[in-house]
């Protein structure tokens, strides 16, 4: 009896390291998704807010590209919508936009910081990530852009479609619309422009975002301030949409229709009917959708981050 109990002891140790290593796994899973988890989802509470101002964006630059003079203010897209529609319609196309965000944001976002955290020098002492060189982030954006985009591109199609046909339509019958009348290819219409838009919009906004952030931080002594987080979102939100917006030009026009064959082609009739200031149509408004949209996103962001903190997450 006392040897069998001596070969049985060493068993209750085995199940307590056993134990012991089971949170540790799942803490290295977590770690591993929270960047995806928290990117999406910040980016889906943000689309909630701002999709009728993305919905008249693609109204303005459709407008633009049929040769429209008449009603393509701003104001004019809106009044008409609502006219027509009603106060549902600035809503048009929320379920892709959502889903978009769900893959392409999630995607993005969780690369992003991914690839930072992955190349970024340690501090011998605390262990904190060091400030990337500002060539570095923009590499890791224009990495995480062309994932993302790939990712989230049968959303984005999806999106532009929804928006276009207005009223009545709705995300599942325009995917299937597209996939019975031109294949499951249709899905990703135009993902060369996607991902050229994607990495423009993401080597500019993700690269000065943690930029600004830094230096607003050092200028105030702070870490991680909501004053140094808005400041950053707003200047990134403004260069990653001048850096981006001819791209989106070119996808919206790809995905809006299938009478392009390449976004080259697209490109050569956009600079003949309207010249090189027709790839900006709808600057202000695309702006005022990108800017707040990413500042909302990274604010939702770092309070998800806090939260998480608190619990423990």
């Amino acid at each position: 009896p006392d040897s069998r109990d001596a070969e049985r002891r060493p068993a209750p140790a085995m199940a307590a390291d056993a134990s012991a290593a089971q949170p540790s796994a799942l803490a290295s899973v977590w770690a591993a998704v929270k960047p995806f988890v928290n990117g999406g989802a910040s980016g889906m509470t943000a689309m909630c807010f701002m999709q009728p101002v993305d919905v008249v964006k693609t109204r303005l630059q459709l407008a633009a590209a049929s040769g429209a003079t008449g009603g393509t203010s701003p104001f004019a897209i809106v009044k008409e919508i609502i006219a027509t529609r009603g106060v549902g319609g600035m809503w048009a196309g929320l379920s892709a936009g959502l889903l978009r965000q769900a893959t392409y944001t999630t995607g993005r976002l969780g690369a992003y910081r991914a690839l930072t955290d992955r190349v970024a020098e340690r501090d011998p002492k605390t262990g904190k990530a060091l400030p990337l060189p500002l060539a570095t982030k923009a590499g890791c954006g224009l990495v995480a852009g062309a994932f993302g985009a790939t990712v989230g591109c049968p959303a984005e199609v999806a999106l532009i479609r929804l928006q276009a046909a207005g009223g009545g339509a709705s995300l599942g019958g325009v995917v299937a619309s597209a996939v019975r009348n031109d294949g499951i290819l249709s899905l990703w219409t135009g993902v060369g422009p996607t991902i050229a838009r994607a990495m423009a919009l993401n080597a500019g906004s993700l690269a000065s975002y943690d930029q600004v952030k830094e230096i607003v931080d050092a200028q105030m002594g702070t870490s991680g301030s909501r004053t140094a987080v808005v400041s950053a979102s707003l200047v990134s939100g403004v260069v990653g949409a001048t850096f981006s917006l001819p791209f989106d030009y070119v996808k919206t026009q790809m995905q809006a229709s299938s009478k392009f064959s390449s976004s080259l082609e697209c490109a050569r009739h956009a600079l003949k009917t309207g010249g090189p200031l027709q790839f900006y149509s709808g600057y202000p408004v695309y702006v005022s959708r990108i800017a707040p949209t990413i500042a909302l996103t990274w604010v939702i962001l770092e309070e998800f981050l806090k939260l998480q903190k608190k619990v423990g997450l």
